[in-house]
């Protein structure tokens, strides 16, 4: 089945769809930076970088020619729903938001037998559940025949993902199939831990690493087995590097406390006087994880936000990577980390925006299931009209 991928970021819908048999025929992300990952993983799918509203039908056309599109994924940007912005029940005019409208334009187009949409939790609260209700709305009477539409909060670490992380899961499959969308029964008993997840990866101190590295050790159980599954080398795991004082900050918090919890010792100094403490604070800088406990929602912040669980570090990118889901032979381009003058989304935000690959294929195989079923339904509605 053929899939057109539109904030696409850096592949992780895609991913997960890809190992459940889909083609994505084409991908569309308004990053550079995302551009330069998605086409290293995926070079057989052609990407449009840019503004989705200043493409054209014709733009879509000239790349897909006459393939037929049965899906089409995507995860309008997000920032203007979260539970992280306090405005988020004042943002209806937010243009990012209206980006959603250019996704129901692309369905208006293809008529696809089913779309699936992600986004974050908050999304549900705003406005006291109306802005949710327009998006079904909108959904239901899309394309030529509308849209059966259900949506679920879906939680990450149900699906083998070593990340307690929680998103809105839009589903919508073509009125005329005659079928209501499913949703992946929960996969995993026990939910997979931080260790679990990288404690093969080399052990590396801040400032450590390099663009390639040997494993040094064997994988030790059946999720690294998988992540391992076709990478001989470990790729983007180099370390930040630390001053002095933020690692002697950083021995100090033991699993589960973050920077509140040693303030008086090592908090954070004001810009400039370094002999006065900041009297800004935020409790979730630096808070060192569990190992025996999946990682709490990996975001787009995460390079400062988490402190490894033993190593008195922040997470490398591919640490990152490994929490969220994406094999080791996935390769992450652009800068690893960004200055504020920069272009383009940096490696850390490129995985931490990105729908976990291992959520996705689970979406991806209860949804295939569900259309290849309505597509035997059809074929034998069409053989006895033939014979009658």
């Amino acid at each position: 089945m053929n899939s057109i991928d539109l904030f696409s970021g850096c592949g992780g819908m895609t991913l997960g769809f890809h190992w459940a048999g889909f083609n994505s025929v084409l991908a569309s992300d308004i990053d550079e930076n995302c551009e330069k990952t998605f086409t290293r993983n995926f070079p057989e799918t052609p990407f449009l970088c840019g503004d989705l509203s200043n493409f054209t039908k014709v733009d879509f056309d000239n790349i897909i020619n006459t393939k037929q599109i049965d899906v089409i994924l995507g995860g309008p940007p997000c920032q203007g729903f979260s539970l992280a912005n306090k405005r988020r029940n004042k943002v209806s005019e937010d243009p990012r938001n209206k980006l959603f409208y250019e996704f129901v334009k692309t369905i208006d187009w293809y008529n696809p037998k089913a779309f699936v949409m992600e986004n974050v939790k908050g999304l549900l609260s705003m406005q006291s559940g109306q802005v949710m209700q327009q998006i079904l709305e909108e959904f239901q009477s899309a394309g030529q025949f509308g849209y059966e539409v259900r949506y679920e909060v879906l939680k990450a670490s149900d699906y083998g993902v070593p990340q307690s992380r929680e998103r809105v899961i839009v589903i919508g499959i073509r009125k005329d199939l005659n079928k209501i969308p499913l949703f992946p029964s929960k996969k995993e008993a026990k939910e997979i831990t931080v260790g679990e997840a990288i404690s093969d990866l080399p052990d590396i101190n801040a400032g450590e690493g390099e663009v390639l590295m040997p494993y040094l050790s064997l994988p030790k159980n059946n999720y690294q087995k998988l992540m391992r599954k076709h990478s001989k080398q470990v790729y983007n795991h180099i370390a930040m590097k630390h001053t002095q004082r933020l690692i002697d900050r950083f021995k100090a918090i033991k699993p589960g406390q973050n920077l509140l919890d040693v303030w008086e010792t090592h908090g954070a100094v004001k810009r400039g006087s370094p002999n006065e403490k900041s009297k800004i604070k935020f409790s979730q800088n630096n808070l060192r994880l569990f190992k025996d406990k999946p990682a709490p929602t990996i975001a787009a912040s995460f390079q400062s936000n988490f402190i490894h669980p033993y190593l008195d570090r922040n997470f490398t990118a591919r640490e990152g990577a490994r929490l969220q889901s994406f094999p080791d032979d996935f390769i992450f381009e652009g800068m690893r980390t960004k200055m504020s003058w920069e272009k383009g989304l940096s490696q850390y935000q490129q995985i931490g925006n990105a729908v976990p690959p291992l959520m996705a294929y689970e979406i991806a195989i209860s949804l295939k299931s569900t259309l290849i079923e309505n597509v035997h339904v059809l074929e034998e509605v069409k053989k006895e009209k033939a014979v009658n």
